[in-house]
This record gives structure tokens, C-alpha cells and sequence, in this order.
């Protein structure tokens, strides 16, 4: 999953660094703001993914003594500076340019160039969406509930991995900013509306800030420490129940160290049997059930407690 949430950041990032060349050279000649504004919004985007792979390379670096269980969480961080220094700054940079452009409208040039520059660009943002997508997809059938089903919203919601949903949120956005900026571009050019262009430019920052702040609700979460996905917590519990010894597991508690780092915390209550063998026997059905889990620990619990609801 980690390594399918990578290839989505760089195929995000190969996307982004080609329409930015392009909306700058479109912005040069046509002189729109709006071409400008969706400009910058492709150069927000290639940072963001810049600010996620290092988040990524950070977070494989190997445990040691002051992060005994490893620098997972890294990611974490780095999409927090991505919502809050990158995809806000940006949005109120494309609000400012858009307000001038307001104050003294003027008509653009070469609008089929701009047009043509939008048109490739949600080729390219489609294709990134679409490789996200599928992985949303993978993701998701790893943790099926028969009879549930997950929709994009929810996954993104639930989602532990900000390499995936930053970038499907990202994607998103930028398709919704490039049909604001083709419907600036056609009613200043063809219309005569000449506030259009720079009344897309404010819209395209609206978009932008609104996407920074469901990074930033999302990420903020994963910050403080998040517990695993619902489907993955029941997968969990799946794995010890009906054995001899699953009257003595009160409960499963859990916590994110990362994207592919799960923590787990087992309440073994007292009783008869070797606690050894059970705890080893635990231990190898939690980490055959989920790969990500990195460690699990034993807590003694007890008697009479009985496992949360869910």
C-alpha cells in the first residue's frame, strides 16, 4: 500500500511540473490572470509533492535511540506544512491577484492558446486522479465489510495515508480550478466579460484554500495520534477471536505511527494457560493479518472488563 501510495505522489508531481510550464507560457502570452492563477496553483501542487516525498523518505529512516519506533509520523508533518504553508498561501495569493485583476479588467489574448493549455492540463490531472483512484480501490478491497461499502469521501476521511488522499484531494481541486479558468477565459474572451477572468482567479483561490483546510482537518487528526480504520480494527479483532484463549483478550488499542506503522496494545486479563505461548500466538495472527503492524505490546487487564463497543 505504501509503495502504491508513492507512485501516486510522483506520478502526481510529473503531472503538475509539466501544466505549470505550460500555464506559464499560456499566462505570458494571453495575459489572464486567470491562466496565471491556475499557474501557481500547478506550482503549489508540484511543492506539496516535493514536501510529501521528503515526508515519505523521512519516515522510512530507521528506529534509533530517541524514535525507538521510527520516524513513521514524519509524513504527518510535512502534509500539515503542506496544508498550511503551501495550499493556503497559494490560495490567498490567487484571492490578491484576482481582486487587482477586478479593480482593472482588461480584455486577453490567444484565448484558444489558454484553452488548448486547460484542456491538456485536465488530461494530465485526470490521469494522476485516475492512478489515486485506483488505489483508493486496492485500499479499500484489502478491508472489505460485506454489505458496507466505502465511498471516495469516507476513504479519505478514514484514510491514514496522506500520500493518497492529499493527492486525491490536490487532483481534485485542480480539476475543479481548470473549469473555472476555461469558463473565465470563454466569458472574458467570447463574451465580453471582462471581470470574469479575474473573478475565476478569487474562485480558484477559494478552491485552494478550502482544499488546504480539509488537509489540515484531516492531517491534524493523524497528528495528535489516530487509531486505526474501523474495517482494519475488525480484521484485528477477527484474528483472536475463537480460540481457547480469546475469553483472556478485553481489548485491542491501537495507534498510527505512520502510514505503514501500526501499534497495537493487547489487554491480556489473568488465567490459566502459558502467557508466553498466547502472547506469541497473538502476536503472529495481529501481524499476519495486517503487515503494517510494527509492534504489539501486552498490558495485563482486569478481570471482569469487558473489549469497547465496535
Amino acid at each position: 500500500m505504501a509503495n502504491g501510495s508513492t507512485r501516486v505522489v510522483y506520478a502526481a508531481l510529473a503531472g503538475n511540473a509539466l501544466v505549470a510550464v505550460s500555464k506559464y507560457i499560456a499566462a505570458a502570452v494571453s495575459g489572464s490572470s486567470a491562466m496565471l492563477t491556475e499557474a501557481i496553483h500547478s506550482t503549489s501542487d508540484c511543492t506539496n509533492q516535493l514536501l510529501l516525498l521528503i515526508g515519505v523518505r523521512r519516515g522510512k529512516l530507521p528506529a534509533d535511540a530517541s524514535h525507538q519506533f521510527g520516524y513513521g509520523m514524519e509524513i504527518y508533518f510535512w502534509t500539515f506544512v503542506v496544508a498550511v504553508l503551501v495550499m493556503l498561501a497559494g490560495g490567498a495569493y490567487s484571492i490578491y491577484r484576482g481582486a487587482s485583476e477586478l479593480a482593472a479588467p482588461h480584455p486577453i489574448s490567444f484565448p484558444k492558446l489558454s484553452l488548448a493549455v486547460l484542456v491538456v492540463s485536465a488530461i494530465f490531472e485526470g490521469a494522476s486522479f485516475g492512478v489515486g483512484y485506483k488505489q483508493y480501490k486496492r485500499v479499500v478491497a484489502a478491508h472489505r465489510i460485506p454489505g458496507q461499502s466505502i465511498s471516495l469521501v469516507q476513504f479519505i476521511k478514514l484514510s491514514k495515508d496522506p500520500s493518497l488522499y492529499e493527492s486525491l484531494l490536490e487532483d481534485g481541486a485542480a480539476l475543479a480550478g481548470i473549469a473555472v479558468a476555461a469558463a473565465g477565459v470563454v466569458a472574458t474572451a467570447y463574451f465580453g466579460l471582462f471581470r470574469a477572468d479575474g473573478a475565476a482567479s478569487v474562485l480558484i483561490g477559494m478552491i485552494l484554500i478550502a482544499n488546504g483546510f480539509a488537509i489540515l482537518v484531516a492531517t491534524r487528526s493523524l497528528v495528535a495520534g489516530e487509531a486505526v480504520a474501523p474495517p482494519v480494527l475488525r480484521d484485528l479483532r477477527s484474528a483472536v477471536e475463537g480460540q481457547i484463549w480469546s475469553d483472556r483478550v478485553s481489548d485491542l488499542a491501537t495507534l498510527h505511527l505512520g502510514p505503514s506503522c501500526i501499534l497495537v496494545a493487547v489487554t491480556l486479563l489473568p488465567g490459566a494457560g502459558n502467557d508466553d505461548q498466547i502472547g506469541h500466538e497473538i502476536e503472529r495472527r495481529l501481524k499476519a493479518t495486517d503487515p503494517r503492524i510494527l509492534e504489539v505490546l501486552f498490558r495485563l487487564g482486569v478481570a471482569g472488563t469487558h473489549p469497547p463497543p465496535g
